[in-house]
């Protein structure tokens, strides 16, 4: 051949139509496999690439898709919680994966991501990372609706849309870390987080840690429930103002690594050991968790599965097939901390 090879070449060589060519190269199921794989085999022969502006043209669609990350605070400048750095991996994975261009933004709850993005072109759907205080964050997702907006979210529940939401079994893994800590006779807990709606995922863990040790006969003390955002410095204050206050506990269950992290450092400076005086327990197991001192027990949310679910479900919505929600299972990770 001499030049650029075309679909009509491609249509040519495979003994089909044009067509059939431009629906195999975009894995339609309406293109039986045996064709689809002779389709692929020969635009790789010759070299053929798929001119993504003219195809965006005639589909209406932009073959990206918007990630949206929101502010957290953190002990840097990045604002972005680890937990998410590990979710954009997969996240940008699965999006190659399927051919798709991945469109990452750092937001702000107040723009009008329909308009920035589907309305614009720039992306076929979005994905939420993050919300801060989910009350405040509850008429947005109204408002997407209402927008018919193609959406999906990790961890917060999109009201009577269960199909938009892709999270962790938040109150199951609550009931791990209680079962942990028990089977170690630690039955004096401490719990540390957002234990209210503003912070439904931190809620679930709690109840569920909370109702685990009452079907164990024990219940929790309200004195040793002391509020916290997500960052080391919350949870090292919240766990400093339990000791000022002559608050005693030999077990602590935080809503997740990055306030577990300064709870240890807040009670390493009160001369109480972890593990032997207090088992401590976090949530997410970011990467730095297993390197602190001692390495930190958590309840694992696997990012990778997540992320994956994330990609897939958006590309059902945007393509109008059934979605379910999915509810991922958590995993306790024992370390040196309990």
């Amino acid at each position: 051949m001499k030049g650029k090879a075309t679909s009509f070449d491609i249509a040519h060589y495979a003994g089909v139509s044009q067509s059939t060519v431009s629906r195999a190269l975009r894995n339609s199921p309406l293109v039986n496999d045996e064709t689809r794989r002779r389709v692929h085999d020969i635009a790789k022969k010759l070299n053929y690439k798929v001119d993504k502006n003219a195809s965006n043209l005639r589909t209406q669609q932009s073959s990206t898709l918007a990630l949206l990350l929101f502010e957290d605070p953190t002990s840097d400048e990045s604002q972005i919680n680890p937990f998410f750095l590990a979710m954009l991996g997969s996240i940008t994975r699965a999006c190659a994966k399927e051919g798709y261009d991945l469109l990452v933004s750092f937001q702000s709850a107040s723009a009008d991501w329909q308009a920035d993005y589907e309305d614009s072109h720039r992306a076929d759907g979005i994905i939420l990372l993050g919300y801060g205080d989910y009350i405040d964050f509850q008429p947005k997702f109204n408002t997407l609706l209402e927008q018919n907006t193609k959406f999906v979210c990790w961890g917060a529940s999109v009201d009577n849309r269960p199909d938009l939401t892709i999270s962790c079994d938040n109150y199951g893994g609550g009931k791990l870390a209680a079962e942990h800590l028990l089977a170690h006779s630690r039955k004096d807990c401490a719990f540390i987080g957002d234990a209210s709606d503003h912070s439904p995922e931190f809620f679930a863990r709690f109840n569920g840690f909370k109702d685990a040790l009452q079907q164990n006969g024990i219940t929790l003390n309200e004195r040793k429930i002391a509020n916290a955002i997500s960052t080391e410095e919350s949870g090292y204050h919240a766990t400093r103002s339990l000791i000022a206050n002559n608050i005693t506990f030999n077990a602590l269950f935080a809503a997740s690594d990055l306030i577990a992290i300064g709870a240890i450092r807040a009670l390493k400076e009160a001369n109480i050991n972890v593990p032997k005086d207090v088992a401590v327990i976090g949530f997410d197991n970011i990467s730095i968790a297993s390197y602190i001192n001692p390495p930190l027990t958590t309840i694992e949310q696997n990012t990778t599965i997540a992320g994956q679910m994330l990609v897939e479900n958006l590309l059902k919505l945007i393509r109008g097939e059934q979605v379910q929600s999915t509810l991922l299972p958590p995993r306790l990770i024992a370390r040196g901390s309990s």
